[in-house]
């Protein structure tokens, strides 16, 4: 039996938020990341949308990356963007 890796059961969860509705920075506040949830709300309501497709990238990017990968990376170094 393999262990499960805390804080990886939020990978699928923000990789699909991310694609579905990257534009509205849902997937950022889950992970923590308020300041660059609000930033992406922001650059998404002044380009009308087409900034949403940040979200839509990161989505992908999440769901590519193995747990460990994505724990590492996103939860506990943080890495706010891409």
């Amino acid at each position: 039996m393999s262990e499960k890796i805390p804080g990886a059961d939020k990978k699928v969860l923000c990789g699909i938020l991310g694609i579905l509705l990257g534009s509205l920075g849902i997937h950022k506040f889950i992970l923590g990341y308020t300041k660059e949830g609000i930033i992406q709300i922001v650059v998404s309501v002044l380009t009308c949308g087409v900034g949403g497709i940040i979200g839509f990238i990161e989505g992908i990017i999440y769901l590519t990356k193995s747990d460990e990968e994505f724990v590492n990376t996103y939860m506990t170094n943080k890495k706010g963007w891409f």
